[in-house]
């Protein structure tokens, strides 16, 4: 390399510096210097260049591409990027969610499936998961769920019987046990597995007419799991096995994609559906609401940097762009709040000011000052005003549709209808969409599951909760503990 092309190392200021090994000293063998500035810069920014880790979700790894429209559902939704033939930049993270920043990659665990649309009215957010339900219909319960899924208070150590304990007092959990007992509780890859938006969301075309829809990103990969014995050894053998094969297969141009699909429901449906269509823990049969093609996501790209591109990332489901807003699916309406709330925790109030969060397009917001702002701000910095300064423009930009409610204050559950409990499609899934060899590694995956720790009455209560979801896998699954 010439001479001139050669980097000379800088301070954070890009100053100069004069060595890279020795700190500024009274002779060679005297003591150090308070007056080396770059020997306490590089100190003071290795105390501080780790932030807290995400609280669920917090291994994970994502990659850079783009969403282009292949199919016409302008009749649905008004949303840029859904209009046929758009192509939008976009960014996804894939984690699991109970284990901490450097657990494994292949523990049983759902996995996360976040996805920022870069898209011309602003970053659209989806947060999902690889399953299509999940084990809560009521927020106030989440956080105690994950503190059930994490470590003890006493040994720091995980625990199957407060796993098994919060799932048995929770019946509703059922559905999503199933799904994570099963094949698709460790799936082969990331690229090896579905994306779901989990919850429901709304449409609005142009002409103000209302939808609800569920989002489905489909592998086109094909679905591949594990079994619980190459998890674990795989586990032993490289904790980032999935880091790594997305990082990998991207660099060498085996470039990943998803298939999005959408499932459809008219406005008024939704009052008389036989179960309600908002409740997380179910999904919407594909026989009453088929998928409709919409888009293909492909992944091209990997971060060259992935603490500013991937550990900063902030996904977050209240960014709604036009012709898209939010259902009154309880989980969904306290992860409003939750999500961006935790961002501002975790990367300070300005984190939508960092590169990989901010908007491509423009933004004129009366946001001021706070920690790490970098952006410059202009006066006025307050509305309304008369000095020329951004307005809201209703007629352009409406609020988004919504729905209407009406009713007592109440805490208690969604009113149940004539097919709402709690065990009914987590019993279908056993009986109707595994075959014999998916129900025997069930079985043999919950059995060793409840093998290790859980106490009664604990088991008791487990085995009881198999039982409502199908007896002869209750039965089969208590005959292989000796119960």
């Amino acid at each position: 390399m010439a001479n001139d092309e050669t980097k000379y190392t800088t301070n954070d200021a890009g100053i100069p510096v004069s060595s890279d090994e020795h700190s500024l000293t009274v002779g060679p063998d005297g003591p150090i210097l308070l007056q080396d500035h770059y020997l306490i810069e590089q100190m003071a920014n290795f105390n501080r260049e780790r932030i807290p880790e995400r609280q669920p979700h917090a291994k994970g790894s994502g990659a850079f591409g783009h969403f282009e429209v292949t199919q016409d559902v302008s009749a649905y939704t008004k949303a840029a990027l859904f209009q046929p033939g758009v192509k939008t930049d976009t960014l996804i993270r894939f984690s699991t969610v109970a284990g901490e920043r450097g657990s494994p990659d292949t523990w049983r665990d759902p996995r996360g499936f976040a996805l920022k649309f870069y898209t011309t009215e602003g970053n659209f957010d989806l947060v999902g998961n690889n399953t299509p339900v999940f084990f809560l219909r009521d927020p106030m319960k989440f956080q105690h769920f994950i503190r059930s899924q994490k470590r003890r208070a006493d040994s720091g150590l995980r625990d199957h019987d407060m796993q098994w304990d919060f799932w048995t007092l929770s019946p509703e959990s059922a559905h999503q046990v199933t799904w994570l007992m099963g094949d698709r509780g460790i799936p082969k890859t990331w690229r090896h597995m579905n994306g779901y938006s989990s919850h429901t969301y709304m449409w609005v075309n142009a002409d103000g007419e209302r939808f609800w829809v569920k989002y489905h990103f489909k592998t086109d990969q094909g679905i591949e799991c594990l079994t619980q014995e190459e998890a674990d050894r795989i586990a032993g053998e490289d904790a980032d096995y999935h880091r790594r094969d997305l990082f990998n297969n991207i660099a060498e141009g085996n470039y990943p994609s998803w298939t999005l699909k959408v499932q459809i429901m008219p406005f008024k449906d939704a009052e008389t559906y036989r179960f309600n269509p908002f409740d997380l823990t179910k999904v919407w049969p594909h026989g009453d609401y088929p998928v409709h093609e919409v888009g293909r996501l492909t992944l091209t790209r990997n971060p060259t940097d992935f603490h500013t591109e991937i550990e900063q990332a902030a996904f977050e489901p209240n960014s709604f762009v036009p012709g898209t807003g939010p259902s009154p699916d309880k989980m969904l309406l306290g992860r409003l709040f939750s999500y961006a709330d935790a961002h501002r925790a975790r990367l300070g109030v300005n984190y939508k000011q960092i590169p990989v969060n901010r908007p491509k397009s423009p933004v004129h917001s009366y946001s001021k000052d706070g920690a790490m702002r970098v952006e410059n701000v202009s006066d006025p910095v307050y509305a309304p005003n008369s000095k020329g300064g951004p307005q809201a423009d209703p007629q352009r930009y409406p609020e988004v549709a919504t729905w209407n409610a009406s009713g007592d204050f109440i805490r208690a559950a969604y009113t149940l209808r004539k097919d709402d409990d709690d065990f009914g499609q987590a019993g279908t899934l056993v009986r109707e969409i595994m075959d014999d060899a998916q129900r025997d590694r069930l079985v043999s995956n919950v059995a060793g599951h409840l093998s290790k720790g859980v106490t009664e009455p604990v088991l008791e209560r487990a085995l009881e909760y198999w039982r409502n979801i199908d007896k002869e896998t209750g039965d089969r699954i208590a005959k292989e503990l000796g119960k």
